[in-house]
């Protein structure tokens, strides 16, 4: 069991109720309080495997499209899917107000709650916004928070340990989320290896696109490797980061073929590569193609193209996709046999 420092206690608020949160190493449950009426006596543990992040339907005029959302959902459960990851990147959430976001999040877990597990993301810059959004999640029945590293303002190592720490100490499981190229800020396996000693950071979403870091932080992490969830957040590379000895992935690609996902990834979690890359090869085009310009502008066209969402709209400053892009994103759900 990982140690707590005592950095990591004496912040925790004294709110009353108590939940329970089942280690992803083993089946000892540990205490934290949060607040009441947060579902917590349904809390489900975060698996390995493949996670959707989630795209959010808008209707024409730009408003949440809760219906389609609904249907969104409807398809996951029956597609399989291993976790959910909501209010992220790809759901266009840093567009949304915190009115919007309780609707969405209320929505999801009206509908899937203690049947799919619900990574919430989030990440912002200002610290304050973070645990306000967070304390939302916890009252309203997340599972678990995505918690990217606070873009453009290039904070050191030391102020992302005691970012992630702060959040951690709110008591709800954190995945740390590592997408350089998008913040501006690497968060370094050392500075990982530190925050894996508290009890509620359990795992990292990696969008570094380098295979070499699952090794690396592995080596890092030393007894805390094998409780510490590794996702991969690029696409491209998603199969073999989990035949290196990844643990999924949270996926944009498996907002169209959650299911076949889900059984790269159980292939290459069970140490078959052939299986998995076989699984992988008719997505390939897919991976790359999905991001010809930036997401989830193609996965939303794409969305739309299959049936799956009625509109393709885009909250400015996105926009949907540019139709000189059709032909190829078509041409890739073509060759992954989608249409």
């Amino acid at each position: 069991m990982r140690a707590t420092t005592a950095s990591f206690l004496g912040l925790i608020p004294l709110l009353g109720c108590v939940m329970a949160f089942q280690s992803s190493s083993n089946n000892n449950q540990r205490m934290s309080p949060l607040v009441m009426g947060t579902n917590s006596d349904e809390m489900m543990q975060l698996k390995k495997g493949a996670t959707c992040a989630l795209l959010t339907p808008f209707t024409a005029e730009g408003k949440i499209d809760v219906p389609g959302l609904e249907k969104l959902l409807q398809f996951h459960l029956n597609s399989g899917t291993d976790n959910l990851c909501v209010l992220g990147t790809t759901a266009e959430a840093s567009t949304m107000s915190m009115d919007e976001r309780a609707l969405v999040l209320t929505t999801i877990v009206n509908s899937v709650k203690g049947k799919i597990p619900l990574l919430v993301g989030t990440g912002t810059i200002d610290p304050n916004h973070v645990k306000a959004m967070t304390q939302q999640a916890i009252d309203l029945g997340a599972d678990a928070n995505l918690v990217v590293s606070p873009y453009y303002v290039k904070p050191p190592q030391r102020g992302l340990v005691r970012h992630f720490t702060e959040v951690a100490d709110m008591g709800l499981p954190v995945i740390l989320y590592n997408v350089p190229g998008r913040t501006a800020c690497d968060i370094k396996d050392e500075t990982v290896a530190t925050l894996a000693e508290h009890e509620y950071i359990v795992g990292i979403k990696d969008a570094t696109g380098d295979l070499n870091r699952v090794a690396s932080l592995k080596e890092a992490l030393g007894s805390n490797a094998e409780s510490f969830l590794q996702y991969s957040g690029d696409d491209g590379t998603t199969t073999d980061f989990v035949i290196a000895g990844g643990d999924g992935c949270i996926s944009v690609t498996a907002n169209l073929v959650p299911a076949q996902m889900s059984k790269i990834m159980k292939a290459g979690l069970d140490g078959d590569a052939e299986l998995a890359r076989k699984l992988n090869e008719p997505l390939a085009v897919l991976h790359k193609k999905l991001f010809v310009e930036s997401n989830p502008i193609p996965a939303k066209w794409a969305a739309k193209r299959l049936g799956l969402m009625e509109s393709a709209y885009c909250r400015p400053p996105l926009d949907e996709m540019d139709p000189a892009y059709s032909s190829v994103v078509e041409e890739a759900l073509r060759a992954a046999g989608l249409i």
